[in-house]
């Protein structure tokens, strides 16, 4: 029994050592195997971790181009600042990482809050709120009945109370928006926070910006408008890239975050204006997870090209002078709005020397009442001032002939009221008939271009009514009006034509009493007319220049903008030369002699007075006011013309009822004066006090 027991212990630990060997053997077989993966496999892929090269590359903005006047004025300048930008390094970082960092950032930088809109707050609510919180928004068995999650997060939106948006601090609102900055950016792409910082502002963040992950302080720039407002409005504005053009502008090597001109000049010209950025790429070699080399190359960035304008800004600041001036004499003339628009250019370029507008709306409060934009934007029944292009459609489609008389009485026709001038001259040729502004003479044009013979056999039907539409407004569009002037903006208006079935309208396109056009298609309406019939491109951008360091002097021209001709008219040298005795004698003996008769520079031009009626109030008060238009066109000198005008001032009262009258003409007068003084005597343009700052919408 002894011995047997004894062999038996003995198996027993012979089969556990077995065991256990077994068990050693396999844990060092799979530890053989591990070390083989590591080291066959997979060895590479740590080696190159371990002697890993890491490239960051940062695009740091570039100034915009510059703009000049056309006697090399800096009307349009860039103003150095900082800002704060965000950089999300990574696309996982998660909305609690950005808020805290949000908090943080807060307490170094003041921010406004007045962008963040109702769904902004109840957002950040949300973020705030643990789960059992949320839960008790939108129960589990309620969430159970919902499609998705969105449906969900849109359930939960709605039900915030609205004592807990009331309750949210400045502290919160301020964070939020700081937040709401930082979440609209992308990956790796930096997010403007806030532009223009404080020095403090700077000095706090330098100290803070270890504990701030994402965050830096960026050299920017933003437009400084040396003169103010003057002509403000047409240099356009800067911001953030359109939604619907997202698309296009990475396309074109933009970043998301990058401002561009999204209005006239800055728009039309973004691909010069638009600055090189500089490229910082940081290269870091790592071995051994130890970083034991790093280098930075940097491609030095460059400002955008520079813009040399037609504009004359020392002029420019005159007109808008004369304008405001006039509208303060104007006193409570107008209908409604005062406003008025001036247009002056060279009608052998096409360059716009000045374009000012003017409009003070009722019941408005702005200290700003520049509307230069509406000289492109708005339209208006332009009256008599069209009647040059009338008379040369009579020429040009035989209708009527140097020296041809009409008989200038009332026109009675069916169903339309009577037709007459402001009293019966008798009988008018083509030159008496501009210089006393008949309108029985544009009329007899119309009739008879539509078969009608008045009064002893008018034959006219519809179809010949329409082609004399037709072939009026195809004799205008040769002018400009009624067509698109060519300007360089990214947009402008056309105007609006009537119908064609009124027979008695026909009579009223004449004496620009039917289609509407704007001030510009009036400037270049008579431009063409002083130009001989030849029709030039209006333009404010005559070349593009090169940046330079110095803010003197102006850099190599890249492209020089040689003036463009559009069309010349299809009418005879004889007609025009007719036309422009006409509206000379308008000057001298016309309806505008008794301000222009005197005047050294011998101007040429053409009074308007389109009539209108306002509907002014509501309801039981709603009434319908009578008024006019005033307009007057014109160059100097007659017979060498350097400076073409069109001067528009809409809905004035009727002077029985308080309304001014010539206002056209003394905005005009002051203005050509002004012109050819200066070419004698200059100052030069006044800066403003405070030059404006564009304030960009980063929306």
């Amino acid at each position: 029994m002894g011995k047997s027991t004894k062999l038996k212990k003995k198996q027993h630990v012979s089969v556990r050592l077995n065991v256990l060997f077994f068990a050693v053997f396999i844990l060092f077989s799979a530890l053989i195997l591990r070390l083989g993966i590591v080291q066959i496999v997979e060895g590479q892929e740590f080696v190159k971790e371990l002697e890993r090269t890491s490239n960051t590359t940062a695009r740091i903005d570039a100034p915009r181009g510059l703009m000049y006047d056309r006697l090399g004025n800096v009307v349009v300048d860039n103003e150095l600042e900082l800002s704060v930008i965000y950089t999300n390094s990574s696309r996982t970082t998660s909305a609690d990482s950005m808020l805290t960092i949000a908090r943080d950032l807060e307490k170094v930088i003041d921010v406004e809050t007045d962008r963040i809109t109702e769904r902004d707050k109840r957002d950040y609510l949300l973020m705030r709120m643990t789960e059992d919180e949320r839960y008790e928004l939108v129960s589990r068995e309620e969430r159970k009945e919902l499609d998705n999650t969105s449906g969900e997060y849109q359930l939960e939106v709605e039900r915030i109370p609205d004592e807990a948006i009331e309750g949210l601090s400045e502290e919160d609102l301020r964070i939020l928006a700081i937040y709401r900055e930082m979440s609209k950016g992308y990956a790796n792409t930096p997010q403007r926070i806030k532009r223009g910082i404080t020095e403090e502002e700077a000095h706090l963040l330098s100290e803070n910006l270890y504990r701030l992950p994402g965050v830096d302080i960026l050299r920017d720039s933003r437009r400084n408008y040396v003169y103010g407002d003057s002509f403000r409005s047409l240099f356009g504005s800067t911001g953030s890239i359109p939604k619907e053009k997202v698309n296009y502008y990475l396309s074109r090597g933009y970043d998301r975050s990058d401002f561009v001109g999204i209005s006239f000049l800055e728009l039309q010209y973004e691909d010069v204006l638009r600055g090189q950025k500089a490229i910082v790429e940081s290269i870091t070699h790592s071995s051994g997870g130890q970083n034991v080399e790093s280098s930075i190359n940097e491609r030095l960035g460059q400002r955008g090209n520079d813009l040399v304008l037609s504009l004359d800004m020392e002029l420019q600041q005159r007109l808008e002078e004369i304008i405001d001036e006039e509208m303060k004499k104007a006193g409570n003339s107008f209908i409604l709005d005062r406003s008025a628009y001036a247009v002056l250019m060279d009608p052998r370029t096409g360059d716009i020397l000045s374009m000012a507008g003017f409009n003070d709306p009722v019941g408005g409060n702005s200290n700003n009442n520049a509307d230069h934009i509406g000289n492109v934007t708005k339209s208006f029944e332009m009256g008599s001032s069209v009647k040059a292009a009338s008379v040369l459609t009579g020429f040009q489609t035989g209708i009527t002939y140097p020296g041809n008389s009409f008989n200038d009485r009332p026109i009675r026709l069916p169903s339309t009221p009577e037709k007459k001038s402001v009293r019966n001259y008798g009988w008018v040729n083509d030159l008496q008939a501009l210089e006393v502004s008949s309108n029985v003479y544009m009329f007899e044009i119309a009739m008879r271009m539509a078969g009608c013979n008045y009064p002893n056999n008018c034959n006219w039907t519809s179809n010949s009514v329409e082609r004399a539409y037709n072939e009026i407004r195809y004799y205008f569009s040769q002018f400009g009006l009624g067509s698109d002037t060519g300007i360089d903006l990214p947009s402008s208006s056309s105007g609006l034509t009537g119908g064609t079935s009124i027979y008695g309208n026909l009579l009223d396109i004449m004496i620009g009493q039917y289609d509407t056009y704007t001030t510009l298609q009036l400037a270049q309406y008579i431009s063409t007319i002083a130009n001989d019939g030849v029709r030039m491109q209006p333009r404010f951008v005559t070349e593009i220049r090169e940046p330079v360091s110095s803010p003197e002097g102006q850099g190599a021209i890249v492209q020089k903008f040689e003036p463009n001709v559009l069309n010349r008219i299809d009418m005879s040298d004889e007609y025009i030369s007719r036309v422009q005795q006409g509206l000379r004698n308008v000057m001298t003996s016309g309806t505008a002699s008794s301000r222009f008769a005197n005047k050294s520079y011998q101007p040429a031009g053409k009074t308007g007075t389109a009539q209108v009626s306002v509907v002014v109030g509501e309801g039981d008060s709603r009434r319908i006011i009578n008024g006019n238009t005033q307009t007057l066109v014109g160059y100097a000198p007659y017979n060498n013309p350097e400076i073409a005008f069109a001067i528009v001032v809409p809905n004035v009262k009727l002077e029985r009822n308080g309304g001014r009258l010539g206002m056209a003409q003394e905005i005009a007068s002051q203005a050509l004066d002004t012109f050819f003084e200066m070419k004698e005597v200059r100052i030069g343009p006044t800066k403003a006090d405070r030059p404006i700052l564009e304030q960009p919408d980063n929306d």
